[in-house]
């Protein structure tokens, strides 16, 4: 899949399939998210914090992590009935606002 809908689309029936939509609520799923952005953080924590590209097996735990983070974030906002795409559009506007470019 190669859009927000269709990994929405493939999680609905990954969840169907399994009878776990029970378990799906928004608060389970805040807390799943919760959890997942913990270990993604976690791989992180103790690096000097040198920037740079990340590389090897870092970068593929980090793949790992950052796709759970996502997969629960998608998850959350179909249970919830938010649209991600118009949600982040609506929050960088107001962003431009709140924080204009400094001249």
């Amino acid at each position: 899949m190669d859009s927000v809908d269709g990994i929405r689309d493939r999680l609905r029936e990954f969840a169907a399939a399994r009878d776990w939509e029970q378990y799906h609520t928004p608060k389970n799923l805040a807390m799943a998210l919760s959890g997942e952005a913990g270990e993604l953080v976690a791989e992180l924590q103790w690096l000097d914090g040198a920037p740079g590209p990340v590389e090897g097996p870092l970068k593929e735990r980090l793949a790992d992590e950052a796709a759970d983070v996502l997969l629960y974030l998608i998850r959350l906002a179909d249970v919830a009935g938010i649209d991600l795409v118009k949600a982040a559009n609506a929050k960088i506007d107001r962003n431009e606002t709140r924080f204009p470019p400094a001249t």
